[in-house]
């Protein structure tokens, strides 16, 4: 039998993570969403394209949770997507109304699976989510830490001009412009990138990984960005589905590291079969300590608005 994702939110996002699991052959998907025939109709499209992109997935649409059951992971896409002008900030409380029914409607169907949550704001909403489905923490995770590094990674290969592969970077902080970028843990094949690029170039990178959300909503007009958010989810459910012990930064709840406790922050994991099977503490720098604490305190008031 193989094995089974759901997504949340049949919007760009989540139709892109059905595509990738179904091409990747990871999973068989089941695409829910609340509006009638629009999870269906994505699902049957995407299945259609199988013969000639080699993939034997079954990709099912639904608007029941009861499709859900027997799910290995749940992907949470659902949400509003930020519009030009709005912050993370702004999509709080309608977002948290939605994520918290999505929690309690599969802690009922699929009460033994992992989620990640990709639903913004990213941090809160994976705290909020852990809390409304009361699953142990370390079987929800947030994906933010994976996308903010690849986009790092993507600009300094195209800085370099050198394969995407080829590149590492880490990040960790806040999903947003409280991210702190890691830029001394970041190498190409090996070699730190203060050893390729200048500093200066290095810290206008930085920063432009920072708001790398916020460029695309300015430059698609509407709606957010989706491959890269899509290919970060799907990356890390294929590391929890074949026990990748996968170091990555990601989301998750800090009891004690880093001197930050119940409190979901981009940090470094090893995520694998176990879900996050151990977040990996660094020696941070002073300055990069200072910015993690600040990013941890802006959660914090975060999370008081809603109640918590």
């Amino acid at each position: 039998m193989n094995s089974k994702i759901g997504v949340i939110g049949a919007g760009n996002v989540g139709a892109s993570c059905a595509q990738y699991i179904a091409e990747a052959n990871l999973a068989d998907v089941v695409l829910l969403d609340i509006v009638e025939g629009v999870p269906q109709g994505k699902a049957l499209d995407l299945t259609q394209a199988g013969p000639i992109r080699g993939y034997n997935s079954m990709i099912t649409g639904t608007n029941s949770y009861d499709d859900l059951k027997g799910a290995d992971i749940v992907i949470v896409t659902a949400g509003l997507a930020r519009k030009p002008g709005m912050s993370r900030e702004d999509l709080l409380n309608k977002n948290a109304e939605i994520v918290g029914s999505v929690a309690e409607n599969i802690a009922k169907v699929a009460p033994d699976c992992f989620v990640i949550v990709v639903s913004n704001p990213l941090d809160i909403m994976t705290y909020h989510f852990r809390v409304k489905s009361g699953f142990p923490s370390h079987r929800v995770v947030g994906q933010a830490g994976v996308l903010d590094s690849i986009r790092f990674r993507a600009f300094v290969a195209m800085e370099l001009n050198v394969a995407m592969s080829d590149v590492q970077a880490l990040v960790m902080g806040g999903h947003g412009d409280t991210m702190v970028p890691l830029p001394r843990y970041s190498t190409v094949s090996g070699i730190p990138i203060s050893e390729l690029i200048p500093a200066d170039e290095i810290a206008a990178m930085t920063q432009r990984a920072k708001v790398g959300g916020g460029e695309i909503v300015k430059l698609l007009g509407t709606g957010s960005a989706y491959y890269a958010p899509a290919a970060a989810s799907v990356e890390m459910a294929r590391a929890i589905l074949t026990d990748q012990k996968k170091l990555l930064p990601a989301s998750a709840l800090c009891e004690g590291q880093y001197g930050i406790n119940d409190l979901y922050i981009g940090v470094p994991i090893i995520l694998g079969a176990g879900g996050v099977e151990k977040i990996v503490e660094l020696k941070l720098t002073d300055e990069e300590s200072s910015m993690l604490k600040n990013s941890a305190d802006a959660y914090k008031e975060t999370l008081a608005a809603l109640g918590y």
